[in-house]
């Protein structure tokens, strides 16, 4: 008999005000949605281009990289240009050396006669190749780069990563 007093009582109650009471509620054994624990906020997902934008945002805090390609320097002498270039060259070798450790994949010589490593991704051959089997060696051109070590900073906080500088603005 109590469930058809309880029925009732809930049809009347969605019926008229559109919410069960609070003793029908603790009858049925049901929780309130404000009873129930909110999930905790999702982790930051990390992306892949979350690594580029943060490696471009350090170039651009170390060596103003982005002022200089963005800027027209056309304008400017040759002098001008090359002094500006000298500043972002060293910054931005500090910066490749700090965080990746750059070494060369072949360590001879450019111009030397070197022998491949065997390995094709670490070695590329130009000029005139034959359609058919890879070569052994030949003179080297360019020693190529393999990155000793990777440690960007960790990404923790969700700042803007696209926000690449943030803009300055003098107060007088």
């Amino acid at each position: 008999m109590n469930r058809i007093i309880l029925a009732f009582k809930a049809f009347f109650a969605l019926l008229f005000t559109g919410t069960l009471p609070a003793d029908v509620i603790s009858s049925l054994g049901l929780i309130l949605k404000s009873d129930i624990p909110k999930p905790p906020p999702p982790k930051p997902e990390i992306k892949p281009e979350d690594g580029a934008l943060q490696l471009l945002g350090i170039l651009q805090r170390d060596a103003r990289i982005l002022d200089f390609f963005m800027e027209d320097i056309s304008p400017y002498s040759d002098d001008q240009v090359g002094a500006a270039a000298r500043d972002i060259h060293a910054n931005t070798r500090e910066i490749l050396a700090r965080h990746f450790s750059p070494v060369p994949v072949i360590d001879a010589v450019e111009g030397t006669s070197v022998k491949a490593n065997g390995d094709p991704v670490t070695t590329k051959f130009i000029g005139n190749v034959p359609a058919s089997g890879k070569p052994s060696g030949g003179i080297l051109r360019h020693k190529g780069w393999r990155a000793a070590t990777a440690s960007l900073p960790k990404l923790n906080n969700r700042q803007d990563l696209a926000v690449l500088a943030p803009a300055e603005i003098e107060v007088e």
